[in-house]
């Protein structure tokens, strides 16, 4: 029951993203069932490729706690973290991915991904975080879907 509500806060995150003009990225960072940062996708805005929605969470919950340990933090991701993501999420000692749609639904909404699956990352790290992938998926789907109507809306 928490995990849909952690993971709607992502969303509705993502979607706070899209009404100001970023892509549709969001992630939650919980501890002990208590959110610690959920942000959205911020690259355009900052002109920063590396603010992803996952690094920008890690940035806020890191600087909430004070620590650079994530350690027993849960991040819910509204995508398949990318290579760099996952990075960020391990160095952290997060515990645990909680992520809605993969990377392909990411490249076929028009992203430039990597396809490198987080299972993959985690087999060559030798990274012991646990992954949970495809939950919500149709609510997270529809966040491509939403963002590229309003993208194809702004053209005409």
């Amino acid at each position: 029951m928490l995990d849909k509500k952690f993971m709607q806060c992502a969303i509705d995150k993502a979607y706070e993203g899209i009404k100001s003009g970023q892509t549709p990225f969001g992630a939650c960072i919980v501890k002990n069932d208590k959110i610690i940062s959920c942000e959205h996708n911020t690259v355009w805005e900052t002109t920063d490729i590396t603010a992803h929605a996952e690094v920008t969470a890690i940035r806020a919950a890191c600087k909430k706690l004070k620590s650079i340990d994530l350690s027993g933090c849960t991040i819910y991701s509204t995508c398949e973290p990318c290579p760099m993501c996952f990075s960020a999420i391990h160095w952290a000692k997060i515990k645990k991915i909680i992520y809605g749609t993969e990377i392909k639904d990411a490249e076929k909404a028009g992203f430039n991904e990597l396809k490198i699956s987080n299972e993959q990352l985690k087999d060559l790290g030798k990274s012991n975080i646990e992954i949970v992938k495809n939950f919500m998926y149709e609510e997270n789907l529809k966040l491509f879907n939403d963002w590229i109507k309003q993208a194809n809306a702004k053209k005409y």
